[in-house]
């Protein structure tokens, strides 16, 4: 039988870091910005920009396109 692992690989084990966490250390160390397109800690127009440049480089997202029925 071969003896148990003493430590664990880099990413495995230990304890998880929060969401916020890591976003936050993600913006600090690399200039990588995660947004919530419905943060209620922004403002509509900073909600609205974050949607908008969602959709220019990812195309639509959750949000629903709306289809007009004549």
């Amino acid at each position: 039988m071969e003896p148990a692992m003493r430590w664990a690989p880099p990413g495995y084990g230990g304890e998880r870091r929060p969401p916020e966490q890591v976003k936050r250390d993600g913006w600090r160390q690399q200039g990588v910005l995660v947004i919530a397109a419905n943060d209620e800690r922004l403002s509509w127009p900073e909600r609205e920009l974050v949607r908008q440049l969602g959709e220019k480089l990812y195309g639509n997202g959750a949000r629903r396109q709306e289809r007009r029925h004549d």
